[in-house]
């Protein structure tokens, strides 16, 4: 399989004004093995006739109509109709780097399967880039230099979902899209984790990513916070939980609530630790908060750690390192 065909599946709603960069940056790249998969999720603005004047004059360059409704149902059934051995996703206001399909397709031949083949990432915008996004793509690519995404995999989304790619058969293992729980790219991340598809490092930046206030991410209800909490909480349980072990959550903010809650709803056994002397020893959903240092009186316990703040966690992670404990195994920061 020297050069295998790479199948591009690009859902695509009124992005009428970036469409056309989008899919130059394909048309520009140096692998040319390539099929897009485009699908129209019910768009209201001319994003349609744009892509549809591209594969007349492109034979690679499918177009489909979304039977149903949303994102997850648009990769359905692009994927359904894909023919290529390799798999990617494009977002339709996002630019390729001309060497993006090369690198990803070379790291692949490379690795063979049982891997997921990811680049490093850049935010633009018309008007400028917050301190967050700067946060996420530096911390999102440093990751990625090392291949060490899953280290952190709690925290955010470590697989940046326009810029990965997967042999077919990997995907189908770890069930394609099939699954409606969102967010996707999240969801699909953590079952390349629980599946144990390795990251391949790279160290270059192959993706260009608009932001944008209309953008999907910022718009949609299915990317609120508590989406993301919701997912975590459900893959920790089911994937890194030893229900033979205590279970401790640090922090009692909106994120340690909301996994107090879920916890609560579960019938799971937690304690909750704090270090804020005003909320020690008060009780929220009728369990009590208590000093960390209890910590040290569990054995054999794990952690969920709720707290954002940077300077607050490098503490942790000192406490945690103080008791002999390791990430990934004993603590687990969702945030």
């Amino acid at each position: 399989m020297i050069n295998p065909l790479v199948s591009i599946l690009i859902p695509f709603k009124d992005t009428a004004m970036y469409i056309s960069e989008c899919i130059r940056s394909i048309l520009d790249q140096e692998y040319k093995n390539w099929e897009i998969l485009a699908v129209n999720d019910h768009s209201k603005d001319h994003s349609l006739d744009i892509i549809n004047n591209f594969a007349q004059d492109d034979a690679r360059i499918h177009v489909l109509d979304n039977t149903g409704d949303g994102i997850i149902d648009a990769l359905k059934l692009a994927y359904a109709y894909s023919r290529g051995d390799y798999i990617t996703r494009m977002d339709s206001d996002d630019v390729m780097e001309s060497n993006k399909l090369q690198v990803l397709v070379n790291a692949l031949l490379t690795r063979g399967k049982g891997h997921v083949a990811i680049g490093q990432v850049r935010y633009f915008s018309d008007k400028g880039i917050s301190n967050g996004y700067a946060r996420y793509e530096d911390w999102l690519n440093q990751l990625t230099k090392l291949g060490a995404n899953y280290s952190e995999i709690y925290k955010e989304c470590v697989i940046p979902s326009p810029c990965w790619m997967l042999h077919r058969k990997d995907l189908e293992l770890c069930g394609a899209f099939a699954h409606d729980r969102y967010p996707e790219d999240y969801d699909l991340t953590f079952r390349l984790y629980e599946k144990d598809i390795q990251c391949i490092p790279c160290n270059e930046i192959l993706h260009q990513w608009r932001d944008y206030d209309s953008r999907t991410s910022r718009t949609s209800e299915h990317y609120a916070q508590n989406y993301f909490l919701d997912i975590k909480l459900h893959y920790f349980l089911k994937l890194d939980h030893e229900a033979d072990r205590s279970l401790a959550i640090w922090g009692a903010g909106y994120k340690g609530k909301a996994v107090a809650k879920g916890l609560l709803e579960k019938g799971i056994h937690f304690y909750w630790l704090c270090d804020n002397p005003k909320k020690i020893g008060k009780h929220i959903y009728g369990k009590e908060l208590v000093h960390y240092d209890q910590l040290s009186q569990l054995k054999n316990s794990q952690s969920i750690v709720t707290v954002a703040n940077a300077e607050a966690q490098h503490m942790i992670k000192s406490y945690f390192s103080h008791l002999g404990k390791k990430n990934m195994k004993d603590y687990f920061f969702f945030c």
